[in-house]
C-alpha cells in the first residue's frame, strides 16, 4: 500500500512541478483577483483534471473516437490559450479605487467566470491530456482500487500544491502596485501566446500529439 501511495505522490509531483501556462496564471490569477480569485481558478484547474481522469479511465472508447479528431482538437486547444494569452496582452484591466489601490470582485459570478477559465484552459491543453493519458496508460495493469489510490493521492498534491501558489502570492500581492501588475498581466499573455504557438507548432510538425 505505501508503494501505491508514494507512487501516487510521485505523479503528483511530477504534474505540480511541470511548468505550463496552468502554473503561471494560478500565480497570475492570485495576485490580479485576490486569494478567492486564485482559489476559484485553482478549484477549476482540479475539475478538469478530475474530468481528464475520468475521461482516460471511465470513457476510454469515447477517448479512442477522439483520436481521429486528434489534430483539430490539438490545434482548438492552443488556440484557446493564446486567446486567454491576447486578453491578458491586451484588454485585462486592473479594477483601482480612488486612492490608486487594487479592488477585487468577489462576486459570485466573478469567481464562476475564473473557475470555468481554469477549467477550460487546463482542460483544452494538450500538453496536459497528454500528460494524463500517458499516466492513464502506464497504470493500465493496476487494479482499480489502487488506480483509485494513485489518482486521488496525486490529484491531491496537485491541487494543494496550486493552493500553496495562492498562498505564497497572497503573501507578495500588498507589496506590489496596480502598474506591476498590469505588467504581469502582460508578461502572463506573452507566456500563454508562446506555449499555444509552440503546442501548434509541435503539432503541425510531428503531426499527432498524443503519440
Amino acid at each position: 500500500m505505501i508503494e501505491i501511495i508514494a507512487k501516487g505522490f510521485s505523479i503528483g509531483l511530477l504534474l505540480s512541478i511541470t511548468v505550463g501556462p496552468v502554473f503561471f496564471s494560478v500565480i497570475k490569477h492570485s495576485l490580479t483577483n485576490g486569494h478567492k480569485g486564485g482559489l476559484a481558478f485553482a478549484f477549476g484547474v482540479s475539475a478538469s483534471d478530475i474530468t481528464l481522469v475520468l475521461i482516460a479511465n471511465v470513457f476510454t472508447e469515447l477517448f479512442l473516437r477522439l483520436r481521429v479528431y486528434e489534430k483539430p482538437i490539438g490545434i482548438a486547444g492552443s488556440i484557446l490559450l493564446m486567446v486567454f494569452g491576447l486578453y491578458f496582452l491586451f484588454f485585462k484591466k486592473i479594477n483601482v479605487n480612488e486612492d490608486g489601490k487594487m479592488v477585487f470582485k468577489h462576486r459570485k459570478r466573478d469567481l464562476l467566470k475564473i473557475s470555468l477559465s481554469g477549467f477550460f484552459m487546463n482542460l483544452m491543453n494538450p500538453g496536459m491530456i497528454i500528460l494524463w493519458f500517458t499516466i492513464s496508460t502506464s497504470l493500465i495493469s493496476f487494479s482499480a482500487r489502487h488506480k483509485t489510490i494513485i489518482y486521488v493521492t496525486a490529484l491531491s498534491i496537485v491541487l494543494l500544491a496550486d493552493l500553496f501558489k495562492v498562498f505564497l502570492a497572497g503573501r507578495i500581492r500588498n507589496k506590489l502596485t496596480p502598474h506591476n501588475i498590469h505588467i504581469l498581466n502582460r508578461i502572463n499573455g506573452v507566456i500563454l501566446i508562446i506555449f499555444g504557438l509552440v503546442l501548434i507548432g509541435g503539432i503541425l510538425i510531428y503531426g499527432n500529439w498524443t503519440h
